[in-house]
């Protein structure tokens, strides 16, 4: 009977972990998310982390980006998450996923400001706008050098720069070459090869993988 009643005990022990193997997003919202773990609901709203180690980086009515346990992918209504959380050799790891315009957008940070990038595997640099630099405080016409660079409109003036860090996930690099074009182009800040080569890349169907080397 002891015997039996600590079987029970072990069992009843090991439900929890069970009841987290999926999660699942059940609505999207502006900022906020509403998931189901183990049957449970949940709100999760920007920068609260769950003590099951999932949390939200940004919301709309279309998608969500989820980070679970240092591992940040975008994800779609009705979709189901693995929670069998990342072990101490995945971290460095992100997965990125398109988004209905097929393009691969995710939730960094440089030198800390958070901002959201268009990974751009056609871009040398990281790029932005003017008006995307001073948001994020960079001195780039006394700091940077000078120069042209080629856009898909043709040529455009251009200050090189390097940036203290920029991260993505549990990524995070320093000493990153930018490059900051004059006027309103690019609208969205691109995640260019000066990051990306530093990485190792992989496709799995249309998710995309960035591994720490």
């Amino acid at each position: 009977m002891k015997r039996i009643c600590i079987l029970l005990l072990g069992l009843l022990m090991t439900l929890p972990s069970l009841a987290l193997d999926r999660l699942t997003v059940k609505g999207l919202f502006k900022d906020r998310a509403m998931v189901e773990i183990g049957g449970k609901p949940y709100l999760l709203t920007p920068g609260k982390t769950l003590k099951n180690g999932v949390k939200l980086i940004s919301a709309n009515s279309r998608e969500a980006v989820i980070e679970v346990d240092g591992k940040v992918a975008t994800y779609h209504l009705g979709e189901r998450i693995g929670t069998n959380y990342t072990s101490p050799k995945a971290k460095g790891r992100i997965e990125i996923w398109p988004d209905a315009m097929g393009m691969y957008t995710i939730t960094g940070s440089i030198n800390g400001f958070p901002l959201t990038f268009l990974v751009d595997t056609g871009a040398t640099l990281v790029a932005m706008n003017e008006g995307q630099a001073r948001r994020l405080g960079l001195d780039y016409k006394l700091s940077g050098i000078e120069g042209m660079t080629s856009t898909a409109s043709g040529t455009a003036r251009a200050w090189y720069i390097r940036v203290k860090s920029v991260k993505v996930g549990e990524i995070e690099l320093n000493n990153v070459q930018a490059a900051v074009l004059q006027g309103n182009s690019p609208t969205h800040v691109l995640l260019g090869n000066s990051f990306l080569n530093r990485l190792e890349m992989k496709r799995h169907g249309q998710v995309m993988e960035l591994i720490r080397k």
